[in-house]
């Protein structure tokens, strides 16, 4: 017996693709804007938002049946800000240099729309086991766009990946710089992260036309 039926498969590969939270629900643009200037940076985002909206979920889908309707929001800002403090924490104790340049987006977190919308959405109606796919499912699609605009912007905007120089010595002029190329330092600003992320839903929506809005 397979361990995901193909509807519990959906709720995980959907995420990743057509019905992506960044490019087809539009959430969670404001942190794929802020720290997608660095590779290493978006797949620490990507991965504490992965066990926060994991475990978040599985949390929310326990409680779904005693949490009274009226306090149900602030139930589960309490769930999502003691995840994301027991995060920042283990990034404080592990990743301290990394903690300190993500700084408050790791907070940020606790607002992040795409969380709040799968506790009110899915984990609310749903078991623990389909809230946890449907958490894993939604925070990969998030952190894949992510750690595709940080690939980007790191690579064109500092020749580096991982901190790591894949281009070549900009000062030595080795590698490609060589022949003349130089780092484009717009690619470390804001705004080419929304230009990534709009030539991504281009691409996504040409691939399939069902994706485009009437």
């Amino acid at each position: 017996m397979a361990l995901l039926s193909k509807k519990d498969s959906k709720l995980i590969l959907d995420p990743l693709a057509d019905n992506n939270p960044i490019t087809i629900q539009v959430l969670g643009i404001c942190s794929a804007l802020a720290i997608t200037a660095q590779l290493k940076a978006s797949i620490v985002m990507a991965i504490s938002v992965l066990a926060v909206m994991g475990i978040g979920n599985v949390v929310i889908s326990l409680m779904r049946n005693i949490i009274p309707s009226k306090i149900r929001i602030i139930v589960q800002l309490v769930v999502v800000a003691a995840l994301v403090i027991i995060v920042d924490q283990v990034l404080k104790a592990f990743a301290y240099s990394l903690s300190k340049e993500l700084s408050v987006f790791i907070g940020l977190i606790i607002t992040n729309c795409i969380i709040m919308g799968r506790f009110e959405a899915f984990a609310l109606a749903n078991g623990p086991w389909r809230s946890f796919l449907d958490g894993i499912g939604n925070a990969a699609g998030y952190g894949l766009i992510l750690v595709i605009v940080g690939f980007f912007r790191e690579l064109l905007g500092s020749g580096t990946l991982l901190g790591y120089q894949v281009l070549g010595d900009p000062i030595q002029k080795t590698g490609i710089y060589a022949i003349g190329y130089e780092n484009n330092g717009f690619m470390l600003l804001s705004p080419m992260a929304l230009i990534i992320v709009g030539l991504i839903i281009w691409v996504q929506r040409a691939r399939n036309k069902d994706l485009i809005e009437e």
